[in-house]
């Protein structure tokens, strides 16, 4: 399977949703004044500028295996420092936080990737992380269901599977007999939305990819759409004011060592 194309300009259409959950990771954060950070799965940069703000004095370096996404950051933060690599074959410690807001849930492996990540920090640090947890939600759900219509199944394997699903007490168990103390918890943030086709258009850049990706260049790509936005009307219904509340859950963790 050929790496994943990312749109930096779809992913930053709503911006402010995605990037408040990097400063809420990084607020959460105790450590006074980290000398070297890196943020794996960096993106176009959005929460790499989040730690620079939060630590000003700090080393940082960011990484993202989409080159696409670090034309991106290099465009907008010129004078920072980008790295192109795989964050499942990274390594490289100690670092006093290694953070990744909204990117593991690509890689697979966790039970030993996370293990890995903890130990590219120095002693005294920490590892912080951010991944959805909306896999139950009305919009996940459908994205699956209409990818399990006889029309196309056979191709969406791939997109099912794209995302690691793990609970809570699975990262509670790999990192608590691993650290000195540990942090996790969940929050749902309830976006609003201009409309369903907002919603559509957030997890298109993201969630959406795969299974688009799976019906590229073909007529079954706009009948999935069209089917998942009938879903989502359906199930997102405008308040009063015509706006369409989109609640969307996300796990955090913070392992210090």
């Amino acid at each position: 399977m050929s790496n994943p194309t990312w749109d930096a300009g779809l992913y930053l259409l709503h911006g402010t949703q995605r990037t408040q959950a990097a400063i809420d990771l990084a607020a959460r954060v105790q450590l006074a004044a980290p000398r070297r950070i890196v943020d794996l799965g960096c993106g176009p940069g959005n929460s790499t500028a989040v730690l620079r703000a939060r630590w000003p004095d700090a080393g940082i370096i960011g990484i993202d295996q989409s080159e696409e996404m670090l034309a991106e950051a290099r465009r907008t933060y010129p004078a920072r420092d980008w790295l192109q690599s795989d964050i499942a074959a990274w390594a490289g410690g100690p670092y006093d936080l290694v953070y990744s807001n909204a990117a593991l849930q690509w890689v697979h492996g966790h039970s030993h990737l996370i293990p890995h990540l903890l130990e590219q920090v120095a002693e005294g640090g920490a590892l912080a992380v951010q991944m959805p947890a909306h896999f139950t939600s009305p919009l996940h759900l459908r994205m699956r269901q209409i990818a399990l219509d006889e029309r196309w199944r056979d191709r969406m394997g791939s997109a099912i599977n794209a995302l690691v699903e793990e609970p809570p007490a699975f990262y509670y168990d790999l990192l608590s007999p691993r650290c000195s103390h540990l942090e996790m918890w969940e929050t749902e943030y309830i976006h609003v939305m201009d409309s369903t086709a907002s919603i559509l258009e957030f997890i298109r850049g993201t969630g959406l990819r795969p299974y688009l990706e799976a019906l590229a260049n073909d007529a079954d790509g706009e009948r999935y759409m069209r089917l998942l936005a009938d879903a989502v009307m359906h199930d997102y219904p405008r308040r009063t004011n015509g706006k369409v509340l989109f609640p969307f859950r996300r796990l955090f963790f913070i392992a210090y060592r």
